[in-house]
């Protein structure tokens, strides 16, 4: 897994290895070559043994010494081969390619390319997290399988749910979204939400993933042909394509300990909740979902809410077992921030010590968390950074790597893009033995005009 790039000027990308151009110049050149001999033959033996009309004897500089003409015609050649190429692409691949003002041919080019070579990275959870995580893990690979808990059952969501029967289409929009290439207005389109009237509530996106899966026949074939349509890349799928309930017991204050059923209504169940599960108990996965697991370089899980979003899907059986037996590196993305309902007062090890007390075994590799604390002050009351327990990390038998990870502007949040680094900082440095962080390029095209490793 090889992320990092060094600064290059736009023109010398052309010279740069996994373009697949060179070659094919090369072969085009050749091919040039050989029409000028065969046209050079033709001339000869048509004016074989007579001499050459004025004007054959003139184009082709018969009165210059032989060396001298080869000279001329040679830079001659190229200009004029300099020139054409210069306009097919401003008039032919710039308009195909949608190229904006500024942008360079050899460095979209590359960077595309990077992108098709990476990694094979699956993404698990829910909910903004997830979507978020692949906004930023679409920046460097094209090799992305999200897979996403189908245990929503409020708001637009729930409300198609139970209306058609279907698996709740809103995380996999929004995972749809965060990998399309679609056009700006498209995806403004596919996230729109009505308002008002019998349509309020609703967004877009969900309407049309239900209407594609009613004419596709399945609510996956449907995300399929979702993709096609927004030209994702990457696939999402479902952990299983059973209709799920998440149930979890909670501790109230008086200490009694309910069952409370529905993902929506955990959070404000007002109390500690010591385990989730789900109905039906051991719902059969999707099977591409694991496949994917299987055949992934890394396994990222999180960040999201933790009982309602990231264990709706480990609690499926074949997933978890899947994590379990998986080659590639198995990553947990922990929460920047404590949540309402869910998490309060937990630090770090106690987000980890929920997984492992839920799978009956530790996953991980890695553990991923935000060092930043500094703009606690903006934080909503009864929501605190998640920090680090010394004596509690010890027990743990993952790594754990730290890095910035906050949004400025939502600081409860992670930054999309300091957590795609984050991610492949750590893959990169943990393939070469290291552990301390190195700067990643990204494989954009404004990050490979402008940034350096460090």
């Amino acid at each position: 897994m090889k992320f990092h790039r060094t600064k290059m000027d736009s023109n010398l990308v052309w010279l740069e290895p996994g373009l697949n151009i060179k070659r094919w110049l090369l072969v085009l050149f050749l091919g040039l070559v050989a029409l000028a001999i065969g046209a050079a033959y033709l001339l000869k033996d048509l004016y074989s043994g007579r001499p050459y009309p004025p004007e054959v004897y003139f184009l082709t500089l018969q009165f210059l010494p032989r060396w001298t003409r080869a000279l001329v015609f040679g830079v001659l050649g190229l200009a004029v081969s300099a020139v054409a190429l210069r306009k097919l692409y401003v008039n032919g691949l710039k308009p195909i390619l949608d190229l904006q003002e500024g942008e360079s041919l050899p460095i979209l080019l590359l960077s595309r390319k990077r992108r098709e070579r990476g990694p094979k990275v699956v993404a698990i959870g829910g909910g903004h997290g997830l979507s978020s995580l692949l906004h930023g893990l679409r920046l460097y690979t094209e090799n992305i399988t999200a897979i996403v808990t189908v245990a929503d059952d409020g708001g637009s969501s729930g409300r198609l749910r139970r209306d058609f029967g279907i698996l709740p289409p809103g995380d996999f929009r929004n995972c749809i979204a965060a990998l399309s290439d679609a056009e700006d207005l498209v995806q403004l389109l596919f996230q729109y939400r009505f308002g008002g009237g019998i349509m309020g509530g609703h967004s877009f996106g969900n309407l049309f993933i239900t209407a594609i899966a009613s004419i596709t026949g399945s609510f996956e074939e449907g995300l399929k042909q979702t993709g096609k349509i927004l030209a994702v890349h990457g696939e999402v799928l479902p952990s299983t394509l059973t209709s799920v309930t998440l149930c979890a017991d909670v501790v109230s204050d008086s200490g009694e300990m309910p069952e409370v059923c529905g993902e929506s209504r955990i959070p404000g169940a007002g109390g500690r909740i010591v385990r989730a599960y789900l109905r039906p108990k051991s719902p059969p996965a999707y099977p591409e979902a694991i496949k994917a697991i299987l055949e992934a370089d890394a396994v990222v899980v999180g960040p999201g809410s933790l009982y309602t979003s990231i264990l709706p899907n480990l609690l499926v059986p074949d997933i978890a077992r899947a994590i379990r037996v998986a080659p590639g590196k198995k990553i947990y993305v922990c929460n920047v921030a404590t949540q309402k309902g869910e998490t309060e007062g937990f630090s770090l090890a106690d987000h980890v010590e929920v997984i492992n007390d839920h799978l009956g075994f530790q996953p991980f590799h890695w553990v991923i968390a935000n060092d930043n604390f500094s703009q606690e002050r903006r934080l909503g009351s009864g929501v605190s950074f998640v920090r680090p327990e010394d004596g509690k990390l010890q027990e743990l038998d993952a790594k754990v790597w730290f890095s910035d990870l906050v949004d400025d502007e939502m600081p409860w949040r992670h930054d999309p893009l300091k957590l795609a680094e984050a991610i492949v900082s750590l893959l990169d440095a943990d393939e070469r033995g290291e552990n301390t962080p190195r700067k990643v390029l990204l494989n954009t095209y404004e990050h490979l005009k402008e940034v350096t490793i460090q």
